[in-house]
């Protein structure tokens, strides 16, 4: 471990700023961590309510990055050993040969299938949507005529890719992007996708289109090896056995090990600056204590709202189009019932045949539900009594203060219940045992209003010589969690080479084929 007095102030403990902190302390600098509440993760923390675990939005461990794999593989080894649901219905899975038995320790990664499907008119498809005869029984054979005439027709007279909704239109077809995207991109944004910048569309479904599936198929056929594959597509994946913030608690503990120190529930309000560099910060304690921290290197990951805003000398354009950056706001209601009314007719088992899907993604106006997500089927693991109950979460996309957001616990538990009645999840009230609501504010920065001056404020940020902007909301960046990995990655190599440029850093999720090529120097 090199030795530095170098002082380094990291604000959040998500993801991205716990990776920094693990990095940087191993290198001996002097690292300190500021977290605005009493949790590690982020958005990825794992909430533990009566011994049932919650993931906020849920999140897959998957990257084709060597280096965010060889990172996680450090602190979760892969199982050598089947898990409790793996044992109970006879699975055969791929096994490490790690000493890592998920039925004796708790630090080890599972390998777990993904299934994700789209429930439209009361019937399943596959998410994203597959060329297979249970989808065109679904659609029927008028839609399915209308679909691919549809898709003819974009593929030939291509939009201009100004909007999300044209974004959409030129991949899939007008047809299936109205079935399949444009009520659920309204519900999640709370705007019509053609207000969304097309940049979203870009990042999150990357490759993905009509082709891109089709060639899936292909190559699946053809046993074709190392086909490129979307990210949407992947067939399983890695999960820590109690949830992702199992991950996140477990290298933060292990950063404070070798030095790093933690200061949680405490809000950076303020940076102060001399020149072309910041010099201190302030935050406030629970209590409204104002305390000042100085340091050689400021890492953030807070919204880059909030940290634009507490810059002392922020030209007034800057400040104007950071205050103007919009965010989604998130609520998950975990509910565990003694049964759900949807029927497993894939021929994936599973305990008790509930269907087997991680989230399912409900596109249904009657109600406002985003996605449900099924614990059971994440890591058996989450689940406090797996054989007797079915642990959900039932999400919803808000805005902080609207009426859905400022509904008491109760009030909101009622409303969310009587739509999973409405959609046939539940028969009645009766079948709910237990519920918990909980909130994360700025969950998912938004791709309209100022953001089309965004270039501005990473010119801005990046001319402030200490200053490194990572994760999701560090960079106003819908990452998924190895992209935030992988700016911190980059920044701690530019900390370490003395490197002035930061376009690398900025560049991750950016540059179309980073993620996919597996960049990793």
């Amino acid at each position: 471990m090199e030795s530095t007095n170098k002082k380094v102030l990291i604000i959040g403990a998500g993801p991205a700023g716990v990776t920094a902190a693990y990095e940087l302390t191993s290198l001996g600098y002097n690292v300190t961590v500021l977290e605005e509440t009493d949790k590690i993760g982020g958005i990825a923390k794992t909430v533990n309510y009566k011994g049932n675990r919650m993931d906020m939005g849920g999140h897959r461990f998957f990257s084709k990055s060597k280096e965010v794999n060889d990172f996680w593989e450090k602190f979760l080894p892969m199982q050598s050993a089947p898990s409790y649901d793996d044992i109970a219905l006879g699975k055969s899975i791929k096994l490490s040969n790690n000493n890592a038995d998920p039925e004796k320790i708790d630090n080890v990664m599972l390998l777990r299938n993904r299934v994700s499907r789209i429930l439209f008119d009361n019937k399943f498809y596959d998410y994203p949507i597959r060329l297979k005869f249970s989808t065109f029984k679904n659609l029927g054979l008028i839609n399915t005529i209308i679909i691919g005439f549809s898709y003819i027709k974009s593929a030939i007279f291509k939009k201009k890719e100004d909007n999300l909704e044209n974004f959409y239109i030129n991949r899939f077809g007008k047809k299936l992007y109205s079935m399949f995207f444009e009520y659920y991109t309204e519900n999640l944004w709370g705007r019509h996708p053609r207000e969304i910048d097309a940049s979203w569309g870009a990042q999150r479904v990357k490759g993905l289109s009509i082709v891109a599936i089709i060639k899936d198929i292909f190559s699946k056929i053809f046993k074709i090896k190392n086909a490129k594959v979307e990210t949407s597509l992947i067939e399983e994946f890695k999960y820590p056995k109690l949830g992702p913030g199992q991950l996140w608690e477990l290298i933060m503990n292990r950063a404070i090990e070798k030095g790093c120190t933690l200061i949680k529930n405490a809000k950076v309000i303020k940076f102060n600056k001399n020149g072309s560099r910041i010099t201190s910060l302030t935050y406030e304690t629970l209590s409204g204590e104002k305390k000042i921290l100085e340091g050689d290197y400021f890492i953030s990951s807070m919204p880059m709202k909030d940290l634009v805003c507490g810059i002392e000398d922020a030209p007034a354009n800057i400040t104007k189009i950071a205050q103007g950056l919009p965010y989604r706001d998130y609520i998950a209601l975990g509910i565990l019932v003694s049964k759900i009314k949807l029927k497993n007719e894939t021929n994936i088992k599973t305990i008790n045949n509930i269907i087997p899907d991680n989230w399912v993604y409900v596109q249904d106006r009657r109600v406002k539900m985003g996605r449900f997500q099924i614990y059971n089927n994440w890591s058996p693991y989450m689940v406090s009594d797996l054989d007797n109950t079915i642990w959900l979460a039932l999400e919803y996309f808000v805005s902080e203060n609207d009426n859905m957001w400022n509904k008491t616990e109760d009030e909101f538990a009622s409303f969310a219940i009587d739509e999973m009645i409405t959609l046939g999840l539940i028969d009645s009230k009766s079948d709910v045992l237990d519920y918990h609501e909980e909130k994360v504010k700025k969950a998912y920065p938004a791709y309209f209003d100022t953001y089309d001056n965004i270039d501005e404020l990473k010119t801005y940020l990046s001319s402030i010589e200490n200053l490194y902007c990572i994760g999701r909301n560090g960079q106003h960046r819908y990452n998924n969690m190895d992209h935030s990995m992988m700016t911190s990655f980059e920044t701690v190599r530019n900390i370490k080479n003395d490197i002035k440029d930061k376009s690398n850093i900025w560049n991750v999720n950016a540059e179309m084929e980073y993620h996919e090529e597996g960049k990793n120097d």
